[in-house]
């Protein structure tokens, strides 16, 4: 039987976050580091990183591979270890040994890829020989890129298995992904929370505005797009949505291209509207992100499905309204929000009816509801039911109060009472499916 690591002398329960690191820059590069930041103002936190994913020739955006594009760093209460290649030699036994030295109480794997999942079999019977808990994060089942190239899709889900029997818990962002995770791979027998999304709120953001200002000019109103295009992003319907706006809006579109998802682009060129289109094609650096967003009135994230934005948070911790789609885990993500006006995905015309309603939010700073506390609390919650936190130490779950009768409002659940339906997937996304953007 696996022995139990030793209690800490200082009494902080140890947690080891593994997940992305920098050199494959990603919105997982930049979630794993603000986690492991916030969970160490309660435990004492050690964080692996994947570093080299794939072969560079591989990956989306293999010409910014290595560059130094992050400004945010680690917290001194964390020790990393960076990084995990994806050859394994030497790098996986160094992240073995580093992992024994720390002796987490439980180990947190973020999921988003399934390139990782060779690395993360070993880590994980590590980590259960030492006693560790095994807990995933699930960001997606499978990444839809690698999802269209069927050995891909096969290779992640045969070796899953021994990976998920390994689990003892899991966290998703919505109850939307845990219907969509428990149908995919029946975890329903696995204790799991709902941790939201915290904010990326780690981009300089202007001085509040005044409830009464007003957006840029009385005869402008600037649109932003941002973050990588994909297919599932529905930049197209933006494109389309846009030539149909008065004259005064405009629109700003930056993001690197992925999977050969061209037609955005050449919608742009091509678009009656062009010459009020700015398109910066590229993954921009941390530095720039923030004059982007000051230099916009609103923001519009019009996906097909999605699971979870990070353009949404980097929006919300600006202040900015935001104009999304209502689909998958995106409802429960933006609801709270005041600055949100939803619209029904795939249609250019109601997309840009609602960018037009949505221009009188404008001008006023919104306040951002997420708090990285509340993903910590329900991490605490989970790891509490897994006897690695006392129960006296744990947040009370969502939906109940402290001694476990319901708040008045919510189901037992967490969910707005009368809005169990609204998670469920919109018209044009009947198969529940995790795509997270993140960046």
């Amino acid at each position: 039987m696996p022995a139990s690591p030793p209690p800490p002398a200082d009494g902080r329960t140890r947690v080891m976050v593994v997940g992305s690191g920098w050199r494959f820059l990603s919105g997982i590069s930049y979630y794993t580091c603000r986690l492991s930041n916030a969970l160490s103002e309660r435990y004492d936190v050690g964080t692996i990183l994947m570093r080299q994913l794939l072969p560079t020739r591989l990956y989306p955006g293999r010409g910014r591979v290595g560059q130094k594009l992050n400004d945010l760093t680690y917290g001194p209460g964390v020790e990393v270890f960076d990084g995990v290649d994806w050859w394994g030699v030497p790098s996986l036994f160094r992240a073995v040994r580093f992992l024994r030295s720390f002796r987490p109480a439980v180990i947190v794997f973020q999921w988003w890829t399934g390139t990782v999942l060779h690395s993360y079999l070993v880590l994980c019977l590590v980590a259960r020989l030492l006693g560790s808990k095994v807990v995933i994060e699930f960001h997606e089942v499978q990444d839809t890129g690698e999802a269209r190239h069927r050995w891909a899709e096969l290779y992640c889900r045969k070796l899953i298995k021994p990976l998920l029997r390994a689990t003892d818990g899991a966290v998703v962002h919505s109850h939307f992904d845990r219907e969509a995770l428990r149908a995919a791979y029946g975890l329903r027998d696995v204790p799991d929370e709902i941790a939201l999304h915290g904010p990326f709120d780690h981009h300089a953001v202007p001085a509040a505005l005044p409830s009464s200002a007003e957006p840029s000019s009385a005869d402008q109103c600037r649109l932003l797009f941002f973050g990588t295009i994909r297919p599932y992003k529905g930049l197209e319907d933006l494109v389309e949505a846009f030539s149909q706006l008065p004259a005064h809006y405009t629109l700003t579109v930056v993001g690197e291209t992925w999977e050969d998802c061209t037609l955005p682009a050449e919608m742009i060129a091509d678009s009656p509207a062009a010459g009020r289109i700015t398109f910066v094609n590229r993954y921009v650096a941390d530095s720039e992100v923030d004059a982007f967003f000051a230099d916009a009135d609103l923001v519009v994230l019009p996906y097909r499905r999605s699971s979870a934005s990070g353009p949404l948070h980097i929006a919300m911790s600006h202040g900015l309204p935001v104009v999304i789609t209502a689909v998958g885990g995106l409802i429960e993500a933006a609801k709270p929000y005041a600055g949100t006006t939803f619209a029904p995905a795939g249609s250019p015309s109601a997309l840009a009816r609602a960018i037009v309603a949505a221009t009188g939010k404008a001008g006023t700073r919104h306040t951002d509801p997420s708090s990285w506390e509340q993903s910590v609390a329900a991490f605490t919650r989970l790891f509490t039911r897994l006897g690695v936190v006392p129960r006296a130490d744990a947040p009370p779950i969502a939906g109940l109060s402290a001694v476990g009768r319901p708040i008045a409002g919510l189901s037992a659940v967490g969910r707005p009472i009368g809005q169990e339906t609204e998670t469920t997937a919109s018209s044009n996304q009947t198969v529940p499916v995790l795509s997270p953007d993140l960046r």
